[in-house]
């Protein structure tokens, strides 16, 4: 049983378009899940001006979660983590009691190319808000995938099917990257009371009902959930456990606003800032309160 439909809101960084999912008016979060982009796609040109580049910025009390299907990004980070992402690769950064980072389009600027991939973020409960802050990478080759009729999964995070990744999470939850044939079934995982799916190409019914590429579904608890392709579909699957409730200010995930309030007066200060992270200009923070998130974290 359907719960809700969310469409996804097409918004323009200068450079390429994003699709934003999560938070949307209707619906802050599934589970943990409390931001969801869909980059692109878009095919970017070689020479790409660095204004499309997301400059240092800082978070708190949230993992970042960037999964590509196309196209390479450079992650480097206050932790001392520079990484290029791949598609099919897991780019785990856990912000916890506060980190700074970059995402550069570097390849694209030399080469060119198309950039395609979701960026989720992961709010951490109470007990693990002011957790160390840390990076973990994998690559496509370290997570466990797995066929069934018609239907290719990879397991991005989580805990599903009798399976673990390998990421350390903080809460109880899954994500699931599916490639779907004409005709095939995907059965939603039942284990947590929020889930959903996201359609990143193609059309499926469900219900008898079809739904396409850009849209979020939201199942109802206790109900099963199936979905069927009726082309190529590529769709994520995700869900988990709520966390409770968290307050989202421009990059900053809390369970109290004088937490973001002080994360706020840190970052002016200077005291969240490493000068020489990727020999750039930090991004300032928005004078007004409530300042929708950066489209990438």
């Amino acid at each position: 049983m359907i719960e809700l439909v969310i469409d996804q809101r097409r918004r323009n960084l200068g450079g390429f378009d994003v699709g934003r999912l999560l938070p949307a008016a209707s619906r802050r979060m599934v589970g943990p899940f409390i931001f969801f982009d869909h980059m692109g796609p878009v095919d970017f040109a070689p020479g790409l001006p660095r204004s499309a580049d997301v400059r240092p910025h800082p978070h708190i009390g949230l993992s970042t979660l960037t999964y590509l299907f196309e196209g390479e990004i450079m992650h480097r980070d206050s932790v001392g983590s520079e990484q290029p992402i791949r598609p099919g690769a897991v780019n785990w950064m856990t912000a916890g009691s506060g980190i700074t980072h970059s995402e550069r389009f570097e390849h694209a600027r030399r080469h060119g190319g198309r950039m395609n991939g979701i960026q989720a973020w992961v709010a951490l409960p109470d007990a693990d808000e002011e957790t160390a802050p840390g990076f973990e990478h994998y690559e496509a080759a370290a997570l466990d995938s797995f066929e069934q009729p018609g239907v290719w999964t990879r397991l991005i995070a989580g805990a599903v099917f009798g399976k673990r990744a390998p990421v350390r999470t903080f809460s109880p939850l899954f994500y699931l990257h599916q490639e779907l044939q004409p005709g095939a079934v995907s059965h939603v995982p039942d284990a947590h009371s929020e889930r959903a799916a996201y359609i990143v190409r193609g059309d499926v019914e469900i219900d008898s009902r079809r739904y396409t590429a850009g849209q979020l579904i939201l199942f109802a608890p206790g109900h099963d959930a199936m979905l069927t392709a009726t082309g190529p579909a590529t769709i994520m699957l995700l869900g988990g456990e709520p966390v409770g409730e968290r307050f989202l200010d421009w990059n900053f995930v809390s369970s109290s606003r004088a937490r973001i309030a002080q994360a706020k007066a840190d970052w002016r200060a200077g005291r969240m800032r490493l000068p020489d992270l990727d020999h750039a200009e930090f991004i300032p923070l928005p004078s007004e309160p409530g300042t929708p998130p950066n489209p990438l974290s």
